[in-house]
């Protein structure tokens, strides 16, 4: 009698152990794959080596204290690329079918946003430039927090007007994502989660910047995820 119990206990320990490992393997093969970062992307970003190396060379700290943060911490507004406002030059950049005025001024164009995948038709106006805005990929408060007020000023300034780290993007998105790390915010067009958390380590590489330990969870999340 004693051994039909234990028998039985051993098929039923045996049968859980069966069911969870099922419920792994389909939990695995039910997340969908996200669309990878382009190989002359990844180049330009790391070389030969990979994003998720790359993170895993930045250092793992708690965020420090926002103390002292203000936005002229980086400068005092845009900066000029060939003399022209920097945020006039990334709305060239990643709009297509842009007209530019004088001043280098972006009078109109088309974003295909990256963010939200919707496609944006950009007029300049009071009441219409806000629905596209350049956004700091690595937000200038993160940075603070991680890192840059260890910075110079003016390697402070370069982080805020540094095309690797800006981006057009719809506006509410823009607004939605504020200081967030790709802990707290990632971009609701998932096919663009692979760049966007690339773009945020390669700009955190190239100013010596670390991560939280949950921010690095998350993007290792998004890294095993990306196709190729």
């Amino acid at each position: 009698m004693k051994g039909a119990k234990l028998q039985r206990r051993r098929i039923m320990a045996l049968f859980v152990v069966v069911l969870s490992v099922l419920a792994v393997w389909s939990s695995q093969l039910s997340q969908p794959k996200l669309a990878p970062v382009p190989a002359d992307l990844q180049q330009q970003y790391f070389g030969n080596s990979t994003a998720l190396d790359e993170l895993n060379k930045l250092e793992v700290k708690g965020r420090a204290p926002k103390t002292g943060y203000t936005r002229k911490q980086f400068g005092n507004g845009w900066g000029k690329i060939d003399g022209c406002s920097v945020r006039e030059v990334i709305l060239a950049r990643d709009l297509s079918d842009e007209k530019v005025g004088e001043g280098c001024k972006v009078l109109s164009g088309v974003l295909q946003d990256p963010y939200t995948g919707q496609t944006i038709h950009f007029q300049r106006g009071e009441k219409t430039s806000s629905k596209v805005q350049i956004d700091h990929v690595v937000a200038l408060s993160d940075a603070w927090q991680k890192g840059a007020q260890n910075l110079s000023a003016v390697d402070r300034e370069k982080l805020a007007n540094d095309p690797l780290n800006l981006l057009a993007s719809e506006g509410q998105a823009n607004q939605n994502k504020g200081d967030s790390d790709a802990s707290a915010w990632l971009p609701p067009n998932k096919d663009f989660r692979c760049q966007y958390v690339t773009r945020q380590i390669a700009v955190k590489k190239k100013y010596h910047l670390w991560v939280t330990d949950a921010e690095k969870q998350a993007s290792v999340h998004v890294l095993e995820k990306c196709k190729g």
